[in-house]
């Protein structure tokens, strides 16, 4: 893999109807040189390609093959469009839903009538509709409204594979044909036993169960537009003094945009002019506003209280933080659960297998001197009710669902590995400094041990500039209230979990742990008085040193955390979900032994290295078994990655965010709770939903096979199955997170 640069790639698909389908159309796109590996989502109608981009001149051009592979196999692709207007993407689904309902009810109109006597028998309406006349309403439902699976089965048999099409098609063309022989064949004074009712029905009925399955999948994927739609699709920019409207995508890093009251937020960026109070509710699930004043950060989608502001870009829209969202969202929505791979083994051989079953199933009946046709009404019926619908829709559309659901309450899950993982984690390694504590320590005492010609806050700060360490920020803020000059620091190095060196007019400083000071050659041994004091109110210490032939310590400083408000409940909700909790940290043990205590953890590890970290996940793993480590610095990046899952706090460094499977977008440890437990609701849908489908299936074929179910009986429960796992997914839309502040409404999202 060494020199491959991997480009992703996202496509619509058209014209899936199974995991049979799913299976082609991956291993198609798999086919196209540099993909180095395919994922497809049915309930999405997405695929997701990763593609080593040296293989092809141009992004457009690998884009153009894939399309190209997927259009050979029969299906419909083009590349997602990111940027299309809100208003043209609404009529493109409304345009698809009107034609599939005209579809839909042109169906019920034909073979209505057909299907009117069976029903009016058993209240001792006994009439008929002439042959001829059967023939009539039965054909344009055979050939035209069913040409979509007669072209699906072609393309699958063209492929040596088969799909539900397949087995539609050869069940109801059987049923048409059987019925157009004894028309054909008898006498004209007789009356022939037709079954015109049965292939028109079943087509009808798998067209309706088509038709509401899209528009519950539609629901399913709504999460990811309501995202799109909290950016506004126009802006104003300040350009030589004038306000000029642009498209949203018009907007560049460094433009100013201005956002007046009650407006959106167009992109990510830093306040330049103007207060006011930010609503980040429909991002974070924080209800109170933040307070927003010059160099302030705020985010795109976020909504403006009463004040005009006057924003300084720093992303482009699509590398804001809404776009980053929708893509997150969608990307978990794309990839596969681990059990949904067995799904798709199962289904390569699933329509096979029930193909030999209802041919079987015929022969068997005729053997055992039954009429032929009734052999192939059985056979017929074995088709219909075993199309496997609602086995390529059980994983994907309860992966959707969830993450959707996530997704609404800040919780961004990065793929349904990470979902699968959350599902079995048993310990939660806490970080504490911004995880469990608020993470915005201040500068609670400083003290001087030697005359310096430097203010010892003066030489901190210039060292701490650019970082974003919460200790690193809280000297910045000290420094900024005394409004003190801070010069910029040359040559730092950054030794993670143990603090900075750098040079300032010359002279080499030192600023980190007494650890660090050690191990530079340093000795703390004058500063040992105050560090007893610092360390036994449970305060974590820095101190400051000139590098020279053995550092010489200048000043030490002592920061103080508040717990968050919330940390508390969290870990006695995870201890009734059978999760235990441990504070897993850098700072000292007096420290976070007192956060501990405060929390309600028993089980501390403290002074730990990133390194230290990396092991005591092992422990853990070893002794209670999947290990989720939540944090928010980059110190943490490597135990978030080591662990089985990574959960970020939203607010963290952007390598801790990258190295996590999960990110919360709000700095509340009760969102861990939610998102363990969403994603074990999903995981009881997927199973549920894995459950039903294979009932229908594995009930239904033999009650077909030994003539309990007619063909119209069956295609209607196949088409109920397929309806009933989506529904079944979707009620994980009614989920709420525990947070009473981030209880948004099932529209939060809509803008």
């Amino acid at each position: 893999m060494a020199g491959i640069i991997a480009a992703e790639q996202r496509l619509e698909i058209g014209g899936m109807t199974c995991a049979a389908c799913v299976a082609r159309v991956e291993r198609a796109l798999k086919a196209v040189p540099g993909v180095l590996s395919a994922s497809v989502n049915i309930a999405t109608e997405r695929a997701v390609a990763a593609v080593d981009q040296a293989r092809y001149a141009t992004p457009a051009t690998a884009t153009a093959a894939l399309v190209a592979a997927v259009e050979r196999i029969g299906y419909e692709a083009r590349p997602v469009a990111d940027d299309e207007p809100r208003a043209a993407a609404e009529e493109r689904l409304l345009a698809a839903d009107r034609h599939d309902r005209a579809r839909v009810a042109a169906g019920v109109a034909l073979s209505l009538p057909l299907v009117l006597p069976m029903l009016a028998s058993p209240f001792g309406l006994h009439w008929m509709l002439p042959p001829v006349v059967q023939l009539a309403l039965a054909t344009p439902v055979q050939f035209w409204l069913g040409a979509r699976f007669y072209r699906a089965a072609w393309r699958a048999l063209a492929d040596r594979a088969g799909n539900m099409d397949l087995l539609v098609a050869i069940g109801t063309t059987a049923a048409f044909g059987l019925s157009l022989w004894e028309l054909l064949a008898s006498p004209v004074a007789a009356v022939p036993h037709l079954y015109f009712e049965a292939s028109a029905v079943v087509v009808t009925l798998v067209l309706l169960g088509k038709w509401l399955e899209t528009r519950a999948r539609r629901r399913t994927a709504d999460a990811v537009r309501r995202l799109r739609a909290l950016a506004p699709e126009r802006a104003r920019v300040l350009v030589n003094g004038a306000e000029v409207d642009v498209p949203l995508a018009a907007i560049g890093v460094g433009d100013l945009v201005v956002v007046r009251p009650g407006e959106r937020v167009a992109v990510d960026g830093v306040v330049r002019e103007g207060s006011t109070e930010i609503d980040e509710s429909l991002l974070t699930g924080e209800a109170l506003p933040v307070p927003a004043a010059p160099g302030a950060r705020v985010l795109g989608g976020t909504l403006n209280g009463t004040g005009r502001l006057l924003v300084e870009t720093t992303v482009t829209a699509a590398d804001g933080t809404v776009a980053r969202m929708a893509r997150l969202v969608e990307h978990a929505q794309s990839t596969k659960a681990p059990i949904q791979r067995l799904v798709d083994r199962v289904a390569a051989w699933f329509v096979p297998a029930i193909i030999l079953i209802a041919v079987a199933t015929g022969l068997g009946w005729w053997i055992a001197g039954a009429a032929p046709q009734t052999g192939l009404l059985r056979a017929v019926a074995v088709l219909v009710i075993a199309c496997p619908c609602a086995l390529g829709l059980a994983t994907p559309a309860a992966l959707v669902a969830g993450t959707g659901a996530a997704a609404r309450a800040g919780i961004l899950i990065r793929d349904a590995e990470a979902l699968e993982q959350a599902a079995r984690v048993r310990v939660v390694a806490f970080d504490k400094t911004g995880t469990l504590t608020e993470g915005r320590p201040r500068l609670a005492a400083m003290q001087s041990f030697v005359a310096d010609a430097h203010e010892p806050l003066v030489v901190a700060a210039a060292l701490q500039q650019g970082s974003e360490h919460p200790l690193a920020r809280a000297v910045l803020r000290a420094a900024a209230s005394r409004e003190l000059t801070v010069p910029a620091a040359t040559d730092i190095t950054a030794a993670p979990g143990l603090g900075v060196i750098g040079s300032l007019d010359g002279r080499r400083y030192l600023l980190g742990t007494v650890r660090f000071l050690e191990r530079a050659g340093g000795d703390a041994a004058s500063a040992a008085p105050w560090l007893a004091e610092q360390v036994h109110i449970g305060r974590a210490v820095a101190m400051l040193a000139e590098v020279t032939a053995a550092p010489v310590v200048l000043a030490g400083f002592s920061f103080a955390d508040s717990v968050r408000p919330t940390a508390r409940a969290a870990v006695s909700a995870l201890a009734a979900l059978g999760i235990e909790s441990v504070l897993l940290t850098g700072d000292h043990e007096v420290s976070a032994w007192a956060v501990a205590g405060d929390v309600g953890i028993l089980t501390v590890h403290a002074g730990a290295l990133p390194e230290d970290k990396l092991l005591r996940v092992a422990e853990l793993r070893a002794r209670c078994g999947a290990v989720a480590m939540v944090g928010d610095g980059i110190n943490d990046a490597p135990a978030l990655a080591a662990a089985d899952l990574g959960i970020a706090m939203g607010t963290g460094a952007d390598v801790a965010i990258a190295a996590a499977g999960i990110s919360l977008l709000r700095a509340d440890p009760l969102a861990v709770v939610d998102a363990l437990d969403i994603a074990r609701r999903t995981r009881r849908k997927i199973r549920e939903n894995l459950f039903f489908a294979l009932v229908y299936n594995v009930a239904g074929v033999p009650l077909a096979a030994l003539g309990f179910l007619s063909p119209v009986v069956a295609g209607a429960a196949m088409a109920f199955s397929s309806v009933s796992v989506v529904t079944n997914a979707l009620l994980l839309a009614r989920w709420r997170p525990r947070t009473p502040q981030a209880r948004p409404s099932p529209g939060n999202l809509s803008g």
